[in-house]
C-alpha cells in the first residue's frame, strides 16, 4: 500500500443503493481530511441516478487512482465500467451479475498492487449473482478465493463492527440446527489467531484481550445444558492461552455483551451467527460495519442489504457506509504506521 491511496468502492447490486448511498458519502466526507476514495461503475447510470434520485452530486471519470486525491474536493472520481444492459432502480438481474463479480475482481487487484489502501463494498444481491453461477456464500469467502487465486495466503473470517463492539461469528451463514456440528475447537482456535493479529496491525492494539461465549445457555453449566462447551470450546481457549493470547470464557451469551462485560475485552468470538450480529445491530443499527480479517488487504462493507424497496428514491441511508468508508481508512492508516 503506497501512502495516502485512495480507498476503492464497489457498486454492488446496480439495481440496489450502493450506488446512491455512495454519492450521499461522498457529500458527506469530501471535505473530512485524509479520506478519498473512487467508485467503480458506469458514468452513464451514475448520471442517471443523480437525477432519478435527486442527489446533486457532481461525478468525474478518472482513468486510474492516481487522479483521486487530486479532484476528490471537487466531484466523486468513477472508474468507468459501461454495465452490459440498461438497469432499473428496485430490480436485480442475472445479467449484470459478472460485472458485479468483474468490479470486486478489480478492487481485489487495486489492492494487492498498493494502489488502493482499502476497498470498501457495497452490498451484492447475492440471489442474482446465484443465478448466474456465483459459486461463492457470499464476499468473504469470494475475496478469500480471489486472494489465494493470485498467490497469496488468505482466511475468511467475518467480524461486525458497532456500538464500540467487535464480535465475530465463528459460524456463518447455516442453520441453527447445523450449528452444534460445525463447531470445532479448531475453527475457535484459528478465527482467534486471525483476530488476535488484525486488532494489532489494523486497530493498533497492542496487547489483545480476546472473549468467547458458550454455545448453550449460562454456557453450558458444567454440562448439564450441552457439552460443546466442555468438550470444543474450554479446550479452544486452554490451547489459545498456551499460545500465549489474552482470551477469557466461555462467558453466558445473556451477559456477554452487558456494558459492564465489555469493557473487559476488545473482541468477542462468537458461536454464531446470531448471537454475534444482534448485539452490534442493538448497539449502532445504522453504523455497523462488516470487516473481513485474515485477508491480504483491507475490507469493510456496510451491514446490510440491496434495500430494492429504497433504490431510486435517494432516501437510504448512507450512516453504515460513511462508517464503513471511515473504518476502513483508519485501519489502512493503523497499518502504515505500524510496518
Amino acid at each position: 500500500m503506497k501512502q495516502n491511496s485512495p480507498l476503492i468502492l464497489t457498486p454492488g447490486e446496480p439495481g440496489g443503493v450502493g450506488i446512491e448511498i455512495a454519492l450521499q458519502a461522498w457529500s458527506r466526507l469530501r471535505e473530512q481530511k485524509g479520506i478519498t476514495f473512487a467508485l467503480i461503475g458506469d458514468i452513464t447510470h451514475i448520471g442517471s441516478l443523480v437525477v432519478q434520485a435527486g442527489l446533486p452530486v457532481p461525478v468525474t471519470q478518472v482513468k486510474s487512482l492516481t487522479e483521486v486525491s487530486s479532484i476528490f474536493n471537487g466531484a466523486l472520481p468513477i472508474l468507468h465500467r459501461p454495465l452490459p444492459c440498461s438497469v432499473t432502480s428496485g430490480r436485480f438481474s442475472p445479467e449484470t451479475a459478472p460485472w458485479v463479480m468483474a468490479a470486486i475482481e478489480e478492487a481485489v487487484d487495486l489492492c494487492l498492487s498498493g494502489e488502493a489502501a482499502a476497498m470498501v463494498t457495497n452490498p451484492i444481491q447475492k440471489e442474482a449473482l446465484y443465478a448466474a453461477g456465483f459459486a461463492y456464500q457470499g464476499h468473504t469467502d469470494f475475496l478469500a478465493a480471489l486472494a489465494n487465486a493470485r498467490g497469496f495466503a488468505a482466511e475468511d473470517v467475518m467480524m461486525l463492527v458497532g456500538g464500540g463492539l467487535r464480535a465475530v461469528p465463528i459460524t456463518v451463514h447455516i442453520a441453527l440446527k447445523d450449528v452444534p456440528g460445525a463447531l470445532t475447537q479448531d475453527a475457535i482456535e484459528r478465527q482467534a489467531h486471525v483476530v488476535d493479529k488484525a486488532l494489532r496491525r489494523h486497530f493498533g492494539i497492542a496487547a489483545p484481550r480476546l472473549a468467547v461465549t458458550g454455545l448453550n445457555p449460562h454456557a453450558g453449566e458444567n454440562g448439564s445444558i450441552g457439552r460443546e462447551e466442555i468438550d470444543i470450546i474450554i479446550p479452544a481457549i486452554e490451547n489459545l492461552r498456551k499460545a500465549g493470547l489474552n482470551v477469557i470464557g466461555p462467558l453466558p451469551a445473556d451477559t456477554a455483551f452487558f456494558p459492564d462485560t465489555r469493557k473487559t475485552y476488545d473482541a468477542i468470538l462468537c458461536m454464531f451467527h446470531d448471537q454475534a450480529l444482534i448485539p452490534v445491530k442493538t448497539l449502532d443499527f445504522h453504523g455497523g460495519v462488516n470487516v473481513t480479517l485474515g485477508l491480504p488487504f483491507i475490507r469493510t462493507s456496510p451491514d446490510h442489504g440491496t434495500a430494492l424497496n429504497l433504490a431510486g428514491t435517494g432516501k437510504a441511508s448512507c450512516e453504515s457506509l460513511l462508517a464503513a468508508i471511515t473504518l476502513a481508512s483508519d485501519m489502512a492508516a493503523t497499518a502504515h504506521v505500524l510496518k
